[in-house]
């Protein structure tokens, strides 16, 4: 299993704006899909072990986040023709699965992933309500096999603290996943 950081997109960096299909083809325009407070934009996919294993926590994630008036969006980047468990319909299936009750987006072309600068799955970027970076790196300590629980504590605490107009803490941890396949 490939161990691939964060890039560590710089603080402050404006959220780049998108418009990306979900599983089923609808269209979501990223800057229709943000909180009052903030909007977390996440880099997954379906079949990275590093994501299942926090899978079941995406959508505890998204009420927590929710009452502190920050949206959530997930977007799949991976290359579906190399990596078909990646495809659109199974991010439907995922989705399901893990009762994701915001939108699961796929960047055919690569462009957003770059935009973001997102190097692995998962890969979190918590933007504030002016829609400029906050906090980017890890969601907790917990990673497949460490016996860490999957708890959301550091992003969770970023979250707070950008809900109170506060900055969170710039001591900030890269995510640490498999790599976002890229197309050759």
């Amino acid at each position: 299993m490939a161990r691939t950081p964060s890039t560590m997109l710089p603080l402050g960096t404006p959220m780049p704006n998108a418009t990306l299909p979900d599983g089923t083809g609808k269209l979501y325009h990223l800057s229709e899909c943000t909180g009052d407070k903030g909007t977390l934009v996440m880099f997954i996919c379906n079949h990275c072990p590093f994501v299942i294993h926090i899978a079941d926590f995406l959508q505890p994630l998204q009420i927590k986040l929710q009452a502190l008036g920050i949206s959530c969006v997930a977007i799949s980047s991976n290359d579906v023709e190399s990596y078909p468990a990646d495809s659109p319909d199974k991010m439907v299936e995922f989705a399901a699965k893990y009762q994701l009750d915001f939108p699961y987006l796929y960047d055919e072309n690569q462009d957003v992933a770059r935009a973001y600068e997102a190097a692995c799955t998962p890969d979190f970027f918590l933007f504030d309500g002016n829609g400029k970076l906050s906090y980017r790196g890890q969601l907790d300590g917990s990673r497949p096999g460490n016996d860490e629980p999957v708890n959301g504590a550091d992003l969770v605490a970023a979250a707070a603290a950008i809900s109170r107009g506060q900055e969170p803490s710039a001591q900030q941890l890269p995510s640490l996943g498999c790599n976002i396949k890229w197309k050759k």
